[in-house]
């Protein structure tokens, strides 16, 4: 008797272990980082002499409070901390996530310590990440629809001890992030908005932020130069043209399709050869150089888009076409052999003729650009196409469309290089989102079924509706 009550536990037990979907960490939400700080070209970035009297010294015992949007949410995330451009150890404390009310307030309760290996601190080495342990997210559930979340915003809060050398950053956030000045100490645990002074527009240290969600979740990594980093789009208005696609993914596929930006505005595919902390460049590390941190060490990648091309064949780059393409097929080669089943799509490049820019807008570089984009379409070595050069084209002159001109961010006629607003959303409509996955996605929830959502995966699944 006591045999079979014993076997019939172990069975129960292992219906209820196995009723439990499998999960996994994905990548909600990154910022690919380019160099020391102040190398780079934010769009539009407060003066910060005050915040950085010294970009060698870097930050001195001060408090950052960095604005991310994640794309997807699960009960708990972690968060990677990166001293890849310092040349001293850096020393990270006082670590708080909690939920953005508006500037740099958090919503009272939700603020969350970090830990890194149980300890409340976490030294890293020049070159080196690391990655927080696992941070409940309890406010979660008070949403009873997660989609509820989709668009709301995280502060992420930590203190540099002492000194940082020079700072690891990402220039160009498009988005207002703050920070106290030198000697302010550890103000993370704070939520008021009176403890973080000054605003930014950069995010520094912090590269790359994962939830905790469902082993089916997939996740696309747009990868590429400013037109994929969002210059001339709207501050604070997330509406790059991968913040598009998301949106355009999350109305068919609720919460099981992420979509995270690793463009870097002036990035090329091949240049330059070398790059460090003693020889920065702004527009950072090559591609290939930095495939391996900004997209194959990412959690949970099903799919790649990769944009470039267009700073390869500028007057600073001034790349041959071949070079570019060959350059661009080995990269293709490496993300296929570390990620088995992964999706690539190639993007075709927008026309940049007749740009204001100086190293931009001649017809040779045209050339250059239109062979780029026939390799693109007829080579076979991409699984899909994202046609942007089309969606973007004035076929009478060559140029950017003319609506696709006038500058976003802080107004003015525009370059006719980077698209504004209104382009990006031409782009991001583009997409064919039904190549986007080799295999449909399973479970797709309708949105009646996101509606009953919380903490747990839907039980049931619908048939997606088309894509509005």
């Amino acid at each position: 008797m006591k045999r079979t009550f014993a076997v019939c536990l172990l069975a129960m037990l292992s219906i209820a272990v196995n009723a439990e979907p499998a999960m996994k960490w994905v990548t909600s939400w990154a910022a690919s980082v380019q160099g020391p700080y102040p190398v780079g070209n934010p769009s539009a970035q407060p003066d910060l002499k005050m915040v950085f009297p010294d970009a060698k010294v870097g930050a001195r015992d001060q408090s950052f409070r960095l604005i991310v949007r994640p794309d997807v949410w699960g009960p708990k995330m972690r968060v990677r901390f990166s001293n890849a451009f310092g040349t001293k150890p850096v020393t990270f404390d006082g670590v708080h996530v909690g939920l953005q009310l508006s500037g740099s307030q958090i919503v009272a309760g939700t603020n969350r310590r970090a830990t890194f290996g149980g300890a409340d601190n976490v030294t890293i080495a020049p070159g080196e990440s690391a990655w927080s342990d696992a941070v409940p997210l309890s406010f979660r559930a008070a949403f009873t629809d997660v989609a509820m979340l989709e668009g709301r915003k995280l502060a992420i809060s930590f203190h540099v001890v002492g000194d940082s050398g020079p700072i690891t950053w990402h220039a160009k956030a498009l988005q207002t992030s703050y920070a106290t000045f030198p000697g302010a100490g550890a103000r993370g645990h704070r939520h008021s908005e009176d403890a973080f002074p000054s605003p930014m527009a950069s995010w520094l240290f912090v590269d790359a932020l994962d939830m905790w969600m469902p082993a089916s979740t997939r996740l696309i990594v747009a990868f590429g130069d400013s037109i994929t980093d969002g210059t001339a789009s709207t501050m604070n208005g997330d509406d790059r043209w991968p913040d598009v696609l998301s949106r355009r993914l999350h109305s068919r596929h609720g919460q099981q399709v992420a979509v995270v930006n690793a463009g870097i505005g002036g990035n090329q595919i091949l240049g330059p050869k070398e790059y460090g902390a003693d020889k920065p460049f702004p527009g950072g590390p090559s591609a290939l150089m930095r495939l391996d941190r900004d997209v194959l060490s990412l959690s949970g990648v099903s799919a790649v888009i990769w944009l470039e091309g267009t700073n390869d064949f500028s007057r600073n780059g001034n790349a041959t076409a071949s070079a570019a393409i060959a350059a661009m097929s080995d990269g293709v080669a490496r993300i296929r052999a570390r990620i088995p089943g992964v999706r690539v799509i190639g993007a075709t490049a927008a026309t940049a003729l007749g740009s204001s820019s100086a190293a931009h807008g001649f017809a040779e570089q045209d050339d250059k650009r239109r062979a780029l984009n026939e390799f693109i379409r007829t080579s076979g070595a991409f699984d899909a196409i994202a046609e942007f050069d089309q969606a973007t084209l004035d076929v009478a002159t060559g140029q950017l469309r003319p609506e696709f001109v006038p500058e976003s961010t802080t107004g003015g006629p525009g370059d006719k290089l980077h698209p504004n607003r209104l382009g990006y959303q031409a782009m991001g409509m583009a997409i064919d989102i039904g190549k986007l996955f080799g295999a449909p996605i399973d479970a797709m929830a309708s949105k009646s079924d996101r509606t009953k959502a919380s903490n747990k995966p839907a039980k049931s699944a619908k048939p997606a509706k088309p894509d509005a």
